[in-house]
Parts: structure tokens; C-alpha cells; sequence
């Protein structure tokens, strides 16, 4: 027998349960594209030729906007590109305004931006489940976290952290009765849960978090909600998916994290706690606040014009927008897609076999239609999904050609 036996990690099993499909995508020209410029929606290619892209997640066009342009480039004109400096020791005006309007679009609760919603998570959930945010008590015989299988990567990748703190469990969000069973035993051992979830999912789906923030709250856990693809695109202030849900006013027992990469138009994260003392104790031994770099400079600009933009209300007529756009979609692909019918910016075309998501990829791409091929471990193994990102900049046009090139594939 070996001196010591290591078990299969998730990252070799990962490993030894992928495909070449991704690579094949790739070779073939359906992902992983070069461009040079933009108009709208509209790519200018490294090899010069023009396509039309459903890959960009930023559902409300807000990147391009005006305001936010001019901001960028004010600040590199009044800072520089960048400062080299952890924003505990130095930071730019502009990001205490982002704060403070964040603060106010989610009722002065406390928010803290980083450089990713991946930093979020490093910095938030160690310090929940070491009992360090006072208004968030965990049980002395410690946390338990439950972690939803179609859980954005940025969380399944903390497992092995997890696992250093307490249990860990992965059931599925829409099975409430195995989530309720998981509760229970936490219960029975005397521990906290901590059940982690998206909003809306990457690939499909919305998850309802009012019911599982129920459940939850019943067992004395809390709900960790990253709702990266729901922020901005509901709501008059633009809180997202996740905070309307909640009536716009977050229960004690809910985080929520946020993406400014992707509808909010700009670049980083940001966590939302309940009080301004947990605010405190997260930027003092959060790490990727303490030992990391900054959000670039002209990008905590453009935050702030978006911000202003939100709580403004100026969202209101990119979100109507956007969805026309998916109502629009929907309807010339039969209802056929995942999320049709549902407020998500997320279409997808899902197939039984990974070859038929590649010729669904290939057909588009020949029309001159740019999506995102997914495989294992984004889908389910063996699987394909052909994923269209809607954006408010698409034209009734664009929408129209992208269906009748996904055609009878749907």
C-alpha cells in the first residue's frame, strides 16, 4: 500500500469526463474569435470579415453608451489607466459614489465592489463561515454548505475550500424536497447552512429563490445568491432578477452578489450585506480586497456613469427593449429554445449529442451568426447547447436572420 493515497479530486474527474468538442468548436472556427471594432452588434473579425454576435453578455448595450465612454476616458485623462494599489491603502473618489449609489439601489443595505464576482466569492463566504460578519451568526459546531449543481464554476471551484470549513453537499434547486432533507440534517448536527445558488443561470433556467431563501430561513441558513446575469435588467433602479424577486427589499437571511461586467455595462462585482459593520470586517480581511489590485480606472468610471444611470431609472427603456427582443426571438423559434417565455437574456438551442451542437454552431457561424457552444461540464456530459446572449442593441434584423439560420435545429 502507498504511503498515501489520494483520492480523485473534481479537478481530475473534470479532466477525465471532457470531450475534445470544445477544441473541435474552436478548430472549426464556432468560438474563441478574434475581432478588431464594433458597431452595435455587428464584429469586424481579425481576418476582416463582418458577423453578428450573440456572445457578449451585456444585455443592455450600456458599454456603448455614451455616458459611460465619456467617463472612461475623463479618467484616464484625471488619473491614469491604473493604480497600483490595494483600494484599503488608496482609491479613487469615484468608487465611493458607485458604493453609495449601489447602497441605494438595494434599500442602504452595504455594498463593496471588486475586480470579479469570482473575488466576491473569495472574500464574502470564508469570513460567513468563519462566524465573522456580525449580522450573520453561524452555529458553534460551524457552517454546511449546500451548493446547486448548476451553480455558476466561480462557486463549484471553492469546494475544496469549503471542504477545509465544513460539509459540503450539491443537490438540485429545483428539487425543494431534497434541499429540505439536506436542511434537516444540518439542522440535526447543529450547523449552519449556507446554500449557494445563482439567479439566473448562465446556460438556462431561473431559480426561485423566494422559495428556497424560505426553506433556508426556516433551518437558520442563509442564502448566497449570485445573480450575475440578473443584475440590471429588471427593476426600475435596475437591482436585477434576484432583488425584484424579493420585492426589492432583501430578506436578513440573503447575500447577493452581483456582476458590473455584464448588463451593467462596466467591469467587476460587488457583495451586498445587510449592515455597515459586516461591510467593515469584509474590507478589513477580505483578501482579494486587502492583497489584490484594483478595478482599472477608467472602468470605476464608467461604473459610476452606469450607477447614475440606474438609479436614474435611464434602464427602464433598454430593459423593454431587451425584451421585445427575446419575445421577438421566441416567437420565430417557436417557443422551442430554453427560457422561452422566461425574463432571461439567455436562449438556448439544446442538443442530445455534443456533433449536433457542433453543426448547429457551424450552420449559424456560415450565416455569419457568432454564439457560444457549450459542453461538459457546462451542460450535462454528452450534451450540447448552442447558448444566444439577446442584447438590447439587437435589431428586429439580426434576431430575425439568427432564427432562420438556427432554423429546424431549434
Amino acid at each position: 500500500m502507498a504511503l498515501l493515497e489520494i483520492s480523485k479530486n473534481w479537478l481530475t474527474n473534470r479532466l477525465e469526463k471532457t470531450t475534445d468538442a470544445l477544441t473541435l468548436a474552436t478548430e472549426r472556427d464556432l468560438t474563441s474569435h478574434v475581432f478588431r471594432c464594433r458597431r452595435g452588434k455587428v464584429v469586424e473579425l481579425a481576418d476582416g470579415s463582418e458577423a453578428v454576435e450573440f456572445v457578449s453578455c451585456s444585455y443592455l448595450g450600456l458599454e456603448v453608451h455614451p455616458q459611460l465612454l465619456h467617463s472612461a476616458k475623463e479618467a484616464i485623462d484625471r488619473a491614469g489607466v491604473h493604480f497600483a494599489s490595494a483600494r484599503t491603502r488608496m482609491r479613487l473618489d469615484d468608487l465611493e459614489e458607485l458604493e453609495s449609489i449601489l447602497d441605494r439601489i438595494y434599500g442602504l443595505r452595504s455594498v463593496t465592489a471588486f475586480t470579479s464576482v469570482g473575488n466576491v466569492h473569495l472574500g464574502v463566504l470564508p469570513l460567513l463561515a468563519a462566524n465573522a460578519l456580525p449580522s450573520y451568526p453561524v452555529a458553534e459546531a460551524g457552517p454546511v454548505f449546500l451548493v446547486d449543481r448548476t451553480a455558476h464554476a466561480s462557486i463549484q471551484v471553492l469546494r475544496g475550500i469549503f471542504e477545509q470549513i465544513g460539509p459540503v453537499s450539491r443537490f438540485d434547486a429545483h428539487d425543494t424536497a431534497g434541499l429540505g432533507a439536506l436542511l434537516d440534517e444540518a439542522v440535526a448536527a447543529g450547523r449552519t447552512p449556507i446554500v449557494l445558488v445563482d439567479g439566473i443561470g448562465s446556460m438556462g433556467g431561473l431559480i426561485d429563490v423566494v422559495e428556497l431563501n424560505a426553506l433556508t430561513a426556516a433551518a437558520g441558513g442563509y442564502l448566497y445568491v449570485d445573480d450575475a446575469h440578473g443584475i440590471s435588467i429588471a427593476g426600475p433602479q435596475g437591482g436585477g432578477y434576484a432583488h425584484e424577486a424579493f420585492g426589492a427589499a432583501l430578506p436578513d437571511s440573503v447575500i447577493l452578489v452581483g456582476s458590473l461586467s455584464k448588463a451593467f455595462g462596466g467591469a467587476g462585482g460587488f457583495g451586498v450585506l445587510r449592515d455597515r459593520a459586516d461591510t467593515q470586517v469584509l474590507r478589513k480581511f477580505g483578501n482579494p480586497l486587502i492583497f489584490g489590485g484594483p478595478i482599472a480606472l477608467p472602468m470605476v468610471s464608467a461604473n459610476l456613469a452606469s450607477a447614475r444611470l440606474h438609479i436614474d431609472g435611464a434602464v427602464v427603456p433598454l430593459q423593454d427593449r431587451l425584451w421585445q427582443n427575446t419575445e421577438l426571438f421566441d416567437q420565430h423559434t417557436y417557443g422551442r429554445l430554453v427560457n422561452a417565455g422566461e425574463r432571461s437574456p439567455v436562449r438556448g438551442a439544446a442538443f442530445a449529442a455534443e456533433a449536433d451542437a457542433l453543426a448547429a454552431a457551424e450552420r449559424l457561424r456560415k450565416a455569419g451568426i457568432l454564439v457560444t457552444p457549450a459542453f461538459y461540464p457546462t451542460v450535462a456530459r454528452g450534451t450540447g447547447l448552442v447558448r444566444f446572449a439577446v442584447s438590447a442593441l439587437h435589431t428586429d434584423e439580426q434576431i430575425t436572420r439568427a432564427a432562420a439560420a438556427l432554423g429546424d435545429l431549434a
